[in-house]
């Protein structure tokens, strides 16, 4: 992605590869940037990093046929491109899998610190209920990208449960993140590492049910549909700039 979008972002390893049309996004996007603090991610926001840009109107509805939602869905999305990128490069093999979690939720903050004002605007958008489900699916794409760069080999159930949890997480540490004028957002890590913490006893708690003689038999029916549920099966290319929403029901 472009230097001028993420802090530590490093350009397109190939960029007379790149697809012409997420170059535009990305050109856009960098210049964008600057004016969503002030603007937010606006029509206004997307027209003015249209004419910095250097591209034409018709290129950015093509791009953002949305405008500003579009805009900003597309800048989530860099980010969690980066948080795929970095954690690939990243030797995480003697961390335990809590603290592999840990760590990429961090990485994927500190990817966006530099633009903070402008994920305040995202969290803003989003909680209108017009655009609230596109900000759920990029909840869920932040989760889906940490668990499958994490190895995450679960293909029934767990697939679902691991990124709705945590979803839920990632979620709350950003708003609290938002909040956090602390040193070093020291605040945020204390709250990231309570939530997990929670989870972790949730997840104690029903690993005792089903180890139970009774809670295995009153479990029976649910462990039985459960067993049949299976992740999605085709996935549409994020690398090519296109949004994937992974489901219960998708193929």
């Amino acid at each position: 992605m472009s230097e001028q979008t993420f802090e530590g972002a490093a350009p397109s390893a190939d960029a007379a590869m790149e697809d012409p049309m997420v170059a535009i996004r990305r050109r856009i996007l960098a210049a964008a940037l600057p004016n969503v603090p002030f603007d937010g991610w606006t029509e206004e926001a997307l027209r003015i990093g249209t004419e910095l840009a250097g591209a034409s109107a018709e290129d950015a509805k093509l791009a953002f046929p949305r405008g500003g939602v579009d805009l900003a869905l597309f800048f989530h999305d860099e980010g969690d491109r980066e948080l795929t990128a970095r954690l690939s490069a990243m030797d995480l093999s003697e961390m335990r899998i809590r603290e592999r979690v840990v760590a990429a939720v961090k990485l994927r903050l500190d990817i966006a610190e530099a633009n903070r004002e402008a994920v305040r605007r995202g969290a803003t958008l989003f909680a209108v209920p017009l655009y609230a489900p596109d900000g759920a699916r990029a909840v869920w794409s932040t989760a889906d990208a940490i668990w499958t760069a994490l190895g995450d080999p679960s293909d029934d159930l767990n697939w679902y449960s691991k990124r709705a949890i945590l979803a839920s997480v990632y979620g709350a540490t950003v708003l609290y993140w938002l909040g956090d004028e602390s040193a070093g957002r020291e605040r945020t890590w204390e709250f990231l590492d309570r939530r997990i913490a929670g989870v972790m006893r949730f997840e104690k708690a029903k690993a005792a049910v089903n180890k139970n003689p009774l809670g295995r038999l009153l479990m029976t029916g649910p462990n039985w549909v459960a067993s049949k549920v299976r992740k999605p099966g085709a996935r549409r290319d994020a690398a090519a700039g296109e949004r994937r929403f992974d489901a219960p029901g998708g193929k």
